[in-house]
């Protein structure tokens, strides 16, 4: 199992970097008016200089990739109900989320940033999971139907 986790959070790793480089770049494109920006302003002031934001960024964004896809062994636990994998896997990736987002100023540093944040984090969590459990339980019904008409 920490094989798997080890593993996991190395692959992780480059593709949080991967997602943080296309969020920027998305971002710069729709809000930048032309240009390029690396990391958020307050993180550049927070950092003192945009050179050590950007890897403070780049830090957190591959920190960020390990920890999710790291969690998702937890899934592979086959003792555990889906109530408790659902519990753990979410306070896993909520509690590595929040920090970094804060840290990197992703949201306003004040109790209704933080709130807005983890309400966007919730409701994007549980419309994925549900969207995932509505697709695994329709390919369950479907293999039971062709196993019943065997």
């Amino acid at each position: 199992m920490k094989k798997k986790i080890i593993l996991r959070a190395l692959i992780g790793a480059p593709i949080g970097l991967t997602i943080c480089m296309f969020v920027t770049i998305i971002v710069s494109a729709c809000m930048g008016g032309g240009e390029y920006s690396a990391a958020h302003p307050d993180l550049i002031v927070f950092c003192g200089n945009e050179l050590t934001a950007v890897i403070l960024q780049m830090v957190g964004s591959m920190f960020y990739g390990a920890v999710w896809s790291a969690a998702s062994v937890i899934w592979e636990v086959e003792r555990w109900s889906l109530l408790r994998q659902t519990i753990l896997h979410f306070l896993a990736l909520s509690l590595s989320a929040l920090p970094i987002a804060y840290l990197m100023h992703w949201f306003p540093h004040n109790i209704l940033g933080a709130l807005g944040y983890f309400a966007t984090f919730f409701f994007s969590y549980l419309g994925i999971w549900l969207g995932q459990y509505i697709s695994i339980r329709k390919r369950i019904r479907q293999f039971n139907k062709k196993v019943a008409n065997n």
